[in-house]
């Protein structure tokens, strides 16, 4: 009985690092994801500045899914790490 409650007290290091790094992925994987929505409407509104507002609501909208998973991603690593 105590080589298991050993052996979970060891693996918990781990799953802590991998919480944390989880987290730090999503947040980076977040912003790139992002970023990379961010250029490509402001070259669709540079190719046709007629359509701006249409490009600018769609864009506001597409930017909010990877924002959301990666806040989920986020509190799933925290929740991890604070276990």
């Amino acid at each position: 009985m105590l080589s298991i409650i050993l052996q979970a007290a060891a693996g918990a290091g781990i799953a802590k690092l991998g919480g944390a790094i989880g987290a730090g992925m999503a947040a980076l994987a977040a912003g790139f994801g992002i970023g990379k929505i961010g250029s490509s409407a402001m070259e669709a509104i540079a190719r046709q500045p007629e359509a701006a507002g249409d490009i600018r609501a769609n864009m506001i909208i597409i930017a909010a899914l990877p924002e959301a998973v990666a806040l989920f991603a986020v509190i799933v690593g925290l929740l991890a790490v604070l276990s």
